[in-house]
Parts: structure tokens; sequence; C-alpha cells
């Protein structure tokens, strides 16, 4: 298919109270592994957000009174639809985040499986209202209700378009929460295209609008708003601080999925195969663009350099080609400013005294986009940025350990705590370390597998609240009891 087919020129980036418009910005919207324009998209403002919370407000009213089977209902339709749409959804992701078409993939079926898992907790909730709670007098009865908190904002990040979105729409939709999105600008095509299927799903006008722009434009606007009663963000440590500083304005609730610095266990007793293959999914996965990279590998001495010398053939193996290319294995950055911030920090890493053993240039074979060899670096410094700062490329530091006490240390000395992963032949030796872990999610021998029944989110900075789970559905409820004398 060829790219003057697979989308318009001009393309409207609101979508407020069931119709569509378009902004007074323009948007530019560049293909990562081309350099070249796919499209214009037109952003909002300060009016168009203010446009899509009166919008929201209007429709609570009636939205927030459905039953959970109503809305159930809804969000199988909205699943369907993506289903319908696969693989139109994997190519736009293909073309406008550099994802190969195996992880595009991954990342539809996901949305799809998010969408159908609120289904069942909304249905769920319905018996599940008015429970009754046990006081200890008997003088009075109580009786516990979850209540949608309102009119919702959900700003989301470029790396993974329609996944981030899905784990804050579906659970927000199914509390019966309105929503306004903000899609990021460097990546809005997959999410006008899920706006065009929420907006065939029988949902009413107004409980779900999107309007595309910058942060600047749009999400500061957003998260200021006074008609907001919550802010979901997910993107980085220094914009989420500035998300809830806007917040606090107006004491509005507010979730954070920000940074990462995670670790990679390879204790002793580990299967090298199995430890190679998954540090390299860990690091190299979208390209490293990924909260949860496993970017620190902490390797038992005993096991260094057979590890090393398996993981830089491995790295030197990966296919880093466009992402429609057949065998396609690791695409592009996203843009030429992340392309420039990660080539920035291999050369720091360099000027601080850290070895590189492979990658962390352009690929001989790939003359035009943001294509980056899987880098592999050792002997890095503890108080370098590239050990210690969020990346957001392919880049692994490998680093050995003497014992696991030191191991842990270090895993647990950073900002974040997000995600860890540990390899071992040893299952109660596993679980005894993944418990000393300082992180959300720990991973036991096992790719970084994400189940929508499962949380979402870390420790320290890493996360404010969590998603997916019971608990992304109970970040957008209220709880209310109602207390009655006898």
């Amino acid at each position: 298919m060829s790219e003057a087919t697979v989308l318009n020129p001009v393309l409207a980036g609101l979508y407020i109270d069931g119709q569509w418009r378009s902004g007074g910005e323009q948007l530019t919207v560049i293909n990562p592994s081309t350099e070249e324009r796919l499209a214009i998209v037109t952003g909002g403002d300060a009016n168009a957000v203010y446009d899509a919370v009166q919008a929201s407000r209007q429709a609570f009213v009636a939205w927030s009174k459905t039953t959970g089977a109503a809305r159930a209902m809804i969000l199988r339709n909205i699943a369907a639809g993506v289903a319908a749409k696969r693989e139109r959804l994997i190519e736009l992701q293909c073309r406008n985040n550099g994802k190969p078409a195996f992880e595009a993939g991954i990342d539809v079926d996901d949305v799809i499986a998010t969408f159908n898992y609120y289904a069942v907790l909304a249905e769920a909730s319905d018996g599940q209202q008015n429970s009754a709670v046990e006081l200890p007098s008997d003088d009075f009865t109580a009786r516990l209700r979850r209540e949608p908190c309102g009119v919702v904002g959900l700003i989301v990040p470029w790396n993974f378009p329609m996944v981030t979105t899905a784990w804050k729409l579906a659970p927000a939709l199914a509390a019966g929460c309105c929503v306004v999105l903000k899609p990021s600008e460097v990546t809005p095509l997959a999410e006008l295209e899920l706006a065009h299927i929420i907006a065939s799903s029988g949902l009413p006008g107004g409980v779900f609008n999107l309007v595309c722009g910058t942060g600047a434009a749009v999400g500061a606007p957003l998260s200021g708003h006074p008609g907001v009663a919550k802010i979901s963000f997910t993107g980085s440590n220094a914009v989420g601080v500035q998300v809830m500083q806007r917040a606090a304005e107006t004491v509005k609730g507010v979730s954070l999925e920000l940074g990462g610095k995670s670790s990679l266990l390879v204790l002793a007793d580990a299967d090298l195969d199995l430890a190679v293959e998954l540090a390299s999914g860990g690091g190299y996965f979208n390209a490293g663009q990924m909260c949860s990279a496993t970017s620190r590998v902490l390797v038992a001495q005993a096991l260094l350099e057979p590890f090393l010398e398996r993981l830089v053939a491995k790295a030197e193996s990966i296919k880093v080609a466009g992402p429609l290319e057949e065998g396609a294995e690791m695409g592009p950055l996203v843009n030429q400013a992340q392309y420039q911030r990660v080539i920035a920090h291999i050369e720091a890493g360099k000027q601080a005294g850290a070895r590189l053993l492979c990658g962390g240039g352009r690929p001989d074979n790939q003359p035009r986009g943001y294509f980056l060899q899987p880098a592999v670096f050792t002997q890095v410094p503890l108080d370098s940025a590239l050990w210690r700062e969020e990346i957001f490329g392919p880049v692994l530091c490998v680093r050995g350990f003497d014992s696991e006490a030191e191991a842990i240390a270090l895993a647990n000395d950073s900002q974040f705590g997000l995600v860890a992963s540990v390899v071992s032949g040893d299952t109660a030796n596993a679980e005894r370390v993944a418990d000393a872990l300082q992180a959300g999610l720990v991973w036991i021998n096992a790719p970084q597998v994400i189940f929508a029944q499962a949380a979402w989110g870390g420790y320290k900075q890493s996360s404010l609240g969590r998603e997916l789970g019971p608990w992304g559905l109970q970040a957008f409820q209220e709880i209310k009891h109602v207390i009655r004398a006898v």
C-alpha cells in the first residue's frame, strides 16, 4: 500500500460532542523511517479544551447514571471495532511510530483485551453497588457506593499509541466518567482512528472527546481546567510535575505513570541463553522507548564474560529496518529530537568512561530515518547519566556483581521503581530476590508480559497510583458511604 492511499493530507484533530472539527494549529506528522511527512493534523487550543469539557459535563449527567451492563456493551463494541480494523491500526503504528509489524500487532491485541476486560468489570459493578457495610452498632445501617469521579482528562504519550489510551479510557468509561483525551502530537494517527471506531460504537455524544495539540496548547489548560475532576497522565517526570502543579490549583485528582530505570538481575544459576533473550527484549523492544526498559543489566560475576559475548552477538544480529520490511526486528526512534537525545547520551557515556562494546550508531544500510544500532555498554560509572537516567533508546548497560545483596542494592539504588526482572534456575531464590526489589512489577524468567488483570505502576518517582486491574477502575471512582439510623 502506498503512502498516498494510507492517509489524507489534512486530518481533523478535534472530536467534540460527537462531531469532528478542524483546529487552528497545524501539526506535522512524520514517518520516522523515511523522515517524510505523513499528514497534517489540525490541533486545538484552550478554547477547544473548554468546549470538550463543557460537552463532557453535559453528557455526564446521563452517562453517570447508566448501568454497568450498558457501559459494558459499549466497551465490547469498541473492542470489536478495534479487532475489525486490526490491520489498519497495525499499519498506522508502523508508519507513524516506527514499530515493526509484530510489535504493533501486540499493541492492538492489548487494546482489544483491555476493553473486553473492563467490560467484565463494568457488568460486575451492578451487583456490587450499595453493598452492606458491617458496623459495630445495631442502631445504624451502612451501604457502600462507588460513583464516577466526573469529567477526566487523559494525556497519553507517543511510545505506545492506543495502548496507554486503552489503559485509561476503558476503565474511565466503565466507571461512568466522561473523557477528554489528548493524544501525543507526535503519534496521533492511531488514536484518531480509534476515535472513529468509538464514534461508531453507540457511545452518546460528549462522553468521549479528543483534542489533538501540543502540551502547552492543550495539555496545560486541560490539567488546570476547574471542570475536570481528575487528570491521568503518562509521560516524562518533568512534564508530570507540571501536570501535578496545574492540577493542584483546583485540587483535582491526579494519576501519574512516569519514568523508569529498571534492572534485570542475572543470578549465578541462570540459564545464559534465556538471560540474553530477556535482556535483549527488555532493552530493545520498541527501540528501547519504554518506561519499563530493563536497561541496567546486573550479572553474577562468574557469568559476566560469557553473557557479554552472547549479548553482543545478539545485539549485532538484530535486523534494524523499516517496520514494514520483511524480518524487521527493531524500527527507528520516533523522531529527530529523540534520536539526537539518545545519541547525546551515548556520547556523554563514552566521555564519562563507559566502554561501548557494540552499536550506538546509524546502520550502514539505513541512510535515512531515525535508525540506531542496539548498543551495549559496560564499565559504566554508577554516577553517570547513562546509568541513572532514563535514556529511552536501545541502550543496555551491563555490570557484574559479587553477591545477591550487592545486586539488590544496585537495583534499588534509583529514584525510580517501575519494574524489574530476575533470571534464575532456582524458583525459591528468584522469588526471594523479587520480594526484595523496590518495583511495582517483577518478572521471573519471563519476558515483559502485561495482563489487564494485573496492576501497572511503580514505586518512588515512577508512579502515582496504579493502572490496570481493579485498581485501574478504582482510579476513576469516588467512594460514598450512606449511613442511616434504624
